[in-house]
C-alpha cells in the first residue's frame, strides 16, 4: 500500500517476494510447496468416503460395470504374459487392480496413501502397500514390466513430477511401459476438473506431459481420450455427437491457431509411453 501523503510509502507484495526468495532452499522449493502436505494428509484420511463418496465395502458390481471401459481405453497397452509384473501408483479403491485380477494377471500390486482408498483396495488384492508413492518408489528393489498411474501425477509439484518420473523409469524393465491419466488442460471444460478436487496442483496438455516424459527418458508417447464409446442405443448417440463435437473444437483451432491442436479434447487422457531398451539405451 502506499501512504497517500507521500511521507511513506511500503510495497509490502515486493518485501514478500524478497522473503520468499531467500526461505526457498536449494531445489527452489518455496514455502507453500514445503508444506503442500499438511493440507493433503488431512483430506486423504478422508478421500474415498468424501472426497469419492465409497462405502468401507468393495464395490464389486460398479467396478464390473467399469471393465469394458477400461477394455476400451487399456487395449494393447497391457502386457501379453498374464504373470507380468504390474504396478497400480495411487491405486485408489482398487477398480484398476481388479479389472487386471478379472482378465488374468496374477502379479498385481498397488499401493496409495489414503488408508480408507487402501482397505478397499485389499479387498481385491492384499499386496497393496499404505503410503507415499515417491517413498514406495524410491525404497522398492522390484522391476516392474507396467507401471499404471492413474490421476496422480495432478497431484504433485513441478519437481515432484519428475522424481515421480524418473523413479517409475528406474522401476521399470527396459520396454516396460507407463501408462498415466491426468485432466486435460486442453479441455474446454478442463476447470471443472482441475479445480473439481482440492488436492489437484498441476493440469497438462497432451503436448506438456509428452515434453517431460520425453525428458525423463520415455519415448513412443501415444494420446488416446477418456470419452464416450459406443455400447448401445444412448451411449452411440452420445458417442457420435462427441465426434461432431470433436471436429468443431478442431475447426476453432484451425481458425485461429491455424492447426488442429492435438485432437484430444476430453476432460481427462491417457498417455502410455516405453522405458526404452537396454540396445536403444546403449546407442
Amino acid at each position: 500500500m502506499v501512504d497517500v501523503q507521500g511521507d511513506t510509502t511500503t510495497v509490502p507484495c515486493i518485501t514478500l517476494a524478497c522473503r520468499l526468495i531467500h526461505q526457498t532452499d536449494s531445489k527452489g522449493t518455496l514455502p507453500s510447496e514445503s508444506i503442500e502436505l499438511d493440507y493433503q494428509e488431512r483430506i486423504y484420511k478422508q478421500y474415498a468416503s468424501v472426497c469419492r463418496g465409497c462405502s468401507e465395502v468393495f464395490d464389486e458390481q460398479e467396478a464390473t460395470r467399469s471393465m469394458a471401459a477400461f477394455s476400451r481405453y487399456l487395449a494393447g497397452w497391457l502386457p501379453a504374459a498374464k504373470n507380468a509384473n504390474i504396478l497400480d501408483l495411487a491405486c485408489g479403491s482398487g477398480k484398476t487392480l481388479f479389472f487386471l485380477r478379472e482378465n488374468g494377471y496374477t502379479n498385481i500390486s498397488g499401493v496409495d496413501i489414503s488408508a480408507e482408498q487402501v482397505a478397499l483396495a485389499r479387498q481385491v488384492t492384499s499386496d497393496v502397500t499404505e503410503g507415499d508413492i515417491l517413498e514406495f518408489l524410491g525404497n522398492t528393489s522390484c522391476k516392474y514390466d507396467l507401471i499404471i498411474a492413474q490421476d496422480i501425477v495432478e497431484h504433485l509439484g513441478k519437481n515432484q513430477v519428475f522424481e515421480m518420473l524418473d523413479a517409475c523409469h528406474t522401476s521399470l524393465t527396459p520396454g516396460g511401459r507407463l501408462i498415466l491419466s491426468s485432466p486435460n488442460a486442453e479441455s474446454p471444460m478442463f476447470g471443472s476438473r482441475r479445480y473439481g478436487d482440492f488436492t489437484h496442483g498441476i493440469c497438462f496438455t497432451p503436448a506438456a506431459l509428452s515434453q517431460v516424459l520425453e525428458i525423463a527418458g520415455f519415448e513412443e508417447a501415444s494420446f488416446r481420450e477418456i470419452g464416450p464409446y459406443c455400447h448401445g442405443v444412448i451411449s452411440g448417440i452420445r458417442a457420435l455427437s462427441w465426434a461432431v463435437l470433436r471436429r468443431l473444437l478442431m475447426a476453432y483451432n484451425l481458425v485461429e491457431l491455424g492447426h488442429v491442436g492435438s485432437g484430444i479434447f476430453t476432460r481427462d487422457f491417457l498417455i502410455c509411453v516405453i522405458k526404452p531398451s537396454m540396445e536403444t539405451e546403449e546407442e
